[in-house]
């Protein structure tokens, strides 16, 4: 196989990208074709759908060998499961599966057909392998269950104050996406030091912050 296509937001490193798609719809990313797919005629009839999976390559996780099991994070690191038992991106395979919202499709632009989505959970770059329509009549399962997932939910999202420098440097929508990452707590779950420092990197800017009692605190950013 071989990439279709390409993801462009605002997160540029693995860090800070949501954990599952659909917990920050206020991320848009811009789906951008290669040269070879370049084809609106390929996107004919999308415009009709909502959502769209996205199949894509786990880029920076690539290793030589895999486990069958792995300690996914929301466990704490500390407890393991099968491999095919979670969404880890270490896997004999490693294929990513996202299901994102349509904001709009663009045929004709510089770069080709474009396709803005909401709600991706892919850093910036990563390879797309394929799209397909998400179909609610067959795909949506009201009664499904999560597994050890269902006990782990964090309960409340953490609140969030942007500074108002920060804001002034941001769209409305960045800012907004910004307040969502930071609300779903991007550190790993075993890790709750409220004296530790933890830095992303979003919309070109390296963002530092702390959480206390349940509160992000932005500590400063740079360029």
């Amino acid at each position: 196989m071989k990439p279709i296509a390409h993801i462009e937001n605002d997160l540029h490193t693995k860090f800070g990208v949501p954990r599952q798609s659909g917990l920050v719809e206020d991320l848009e990313s811009r789906i951008v074709f290669e040269p070879e797919y370049r084809q609106p005629e390929a996107l004919r009839g999308l415009e009709g759908f909502s959502h769209i999976w996205l199949l894509w390559d786990f880029s920076e996780a690539h290793r030589p060998t895999w486990s069958p099991t792995v300690r996914p994070p929301r466990l704490g690191g500390n407890r393991r499961m099968g491999v095919f038992a979670t969404r880890s991106p270490f896997r004999p395979n490693p294929i990513g599966l996202s299901s994102v919202r349509i904001k709009r499709i663009e045929l004709h632009t510089p770069q080709g057909p474009v396709i803005h989505v909401a709600g991706a959970d892919l850093m910036d770059g990563t390879p797309i392998l394929d799209i397909k329509p998400y179909l609610p009549f067959t795909d949506c399962h009201p009664d499904a269950t999560g597994g050890f997932t269902d006990e782990t939910r964090q309960q409340e999202p953490l609140q969030v104050e942007i500074p108002t420098e920060l804001a002034h440097q941001l769209t409305p929508r960045q800012v907004d996406a910004l307040r969502e990452i930071l609300a779903n707590d991007p550190r790993p779950h075993y890790q709750d030091d409220p004296d530790r420092e933890y830095g992303m990197e979003y919309a070109g800017r390296d963002i530092k912050f702390k959480v206390n009692n349940n509160r992000v605190e932005i500590l400063y950013t740079t360029n």
